[in-house]
């Protein structure tokens, strides 16, 4: 059997099964325990008993029939006086197998509706008091109460069955077509239990493979793409070796292409490791002023040497949680490119403030600015506003890629804009509150 759906009502009709034949054994138990000595009915088959006794020893059987004549007139049941061998003292009957039967001592649930017999003996042994009544529970009667219940289970289990059920076969269908290739698929369970957390596991495993698969299909693109030309150059280059006259200018070509294929990898693998499962990197609280102004001094020997000053003004000290490696090459990315468009004689600065929930950070530099056309592209992979593509001018248009990455990872902004003059990077950070840092 493969079908949880019918596993469940089986398994559900089993219960209501035995719970009807524990109620039944209950219902007989009752039967027993209000017939059976000790119980209300005893008691009172105990009180004709001694009344019925009187009646025969001083009126004989004539007077004893009247009596238990009037008892069965108001009472209901039939009963009968006997003597301790079962011969009826009003017809002379002998009704000795009565007295070898009487309520059953455990309550059989096939009994039910069947009529109750007892027999209770005089306090002298000399006497025997039998009666025989109509059950106090007809099974005919409670069928109908069984049916309902019966009924109500059975809804109550189908609903069950679906409601376990239907989400698992969507789970099913989901991870099939996630198989398929369909990468968007995604389930958006709402509810609280362990059918939920399954789905919700399968969203997030959904998300990393969607990740995953993404970064290396937009990493093998660009690849493909930016080495066509660095490559077809060293071909060249190799070319031109063969010709004396121009081996040194060949040579130097092919050393300024390899630093430019150096510099392509390496920002191409910090673009991958920005964009991997946000759930494998370490997480932790730290105060971003902290970052910012190791940041300045790690980028200040780059400022002396392009002529500029590095300005820092850290207004307020807020925490945040995340990946503090991964930030700080963010930061260092938007840092570093600002040094590289400054003017000598310039300044670069760095701003650092806290508004209620959001640290920003503004990174501001005092150069030529981006056309208004283009400032939405900067942060595009490969981007630059100057098509050339060495480190004198820019690099090969990473940088800003790889910071805006990051941030966004860290359920932050970033935002570029002309400052006129230069470019100023605002960097907008949920400032962490929480002990220890959650994911």
């Amino acid at each position: 059997m493969k079908s949880v759906y019918v596993k469940i009502l089986l398994w559900c009709f089993a219960t209501l099964l035995v719970s009807l034949l524990a109620f039944s054994m209950v219902t007989r138990f009752v039967e027993t325990r209000t017939t059976g000595m000790g119980g209300p009915m005893a008691r009172f088959d105990q009180f004709i008993l001694h009344q019925a006794q009187q009646a025969y020893e001083s009126g004989g059987p004539q007077k004893l029939a009247i009596y238990l004549h009037e008892v069965a007139a108001i009472t209901g049941p039939q009963r009968y006086f006997t003597d301790a061998q079962g011969k009826d003292l009003v017809t002379g009957e002998d009704r000795s197998n009565m007295l070898a039967m009487g309520p059953p001592k455990w309550p059989a649930p096939w009994r039910i509706g069947s009529p109750l017999l007892v027999a209770i003996p005089s306090t002298d042994r000399r006497y025997r008091l039998i009666t025989i009544a109509d059950p106090p529970f007809s099974f005919r009667s409670l069928i109908p109460y069984y049916l309902l219940i019966l009924a109500a289970v059975a809804l109550v289990c189908w609903a069950l069955a679906v409601s376990i059920a239907s989400p698992l076969g969507e789970l099913a269908r989901s991870v099939d077509r996630f198989g398929r290739g369909e990468l968007s698929v995604r389930l958006n369970s709402q509810r609280l239990d362990e059918i939920g957390e399954l789905s919700r596991s399968f969203d997030r495993m959904a998300d990393r493979i969607g990740t995953l698969l993404s970064t290396e299909r937009r990493l093998l693109q660009d690849v493909s793409h930016e080495l066509r030309s660095p490559l077809a150059r060293m071909s060249f280059a190799v070319e031109l070796l063969r010709r004396p006259d121009n081996r040194e200018f060949a040579i130097e070509r092919m050393k300024s292409e390899i630093e430019r294929l150096t510099d392509l990898v390496s920002s191409l693998l910090e673009v991958t490791r920005s964009e991997v499962d946000p759930q494998t990197r370490e997480q932790e609280i730290f105060q971003i002023a902290g970052l910012v102004r190791e940041v300045a001094e790690d980028c200040r020997i780059e400022a002396d040497a392009q002529g500029c000053h590095l300005a820092v003004d850290t207004h307020a000290d807020p925490s945040v949680c995340g990946d503090r490696e991964l930030l700080r090459r963010a930061f260092e990315n938007v840092v570093r490119n600002a040094i590289r468009y400054a003017p000598r004689g310039s300044s670069v600065e760095i701003h650092l403030d806290a508004s209620g929930q959001t640290a920003l950070a503004r990174i501001r530099d005092y150069g030529q600015g981006v056309p208004e056309g283009y400032l939405d592209k900067l942060c595009q992979p490969f981007f630059r506003v100057d098509s050339s593509r060495n480190s004198a001018t820019g690099g090969v248009g990473l940088g800003l890629a790889i910071a805006q990455r990051a941030i966004q990872l860290h359920d932050g902004q970033l935002l570029v804009s002309n400052a006129n003059p230069g470019l100023e990077v605002s960097i907008k950070l949920p400032v962490s509150q929480m002990l220890p840092c959650s994911r």
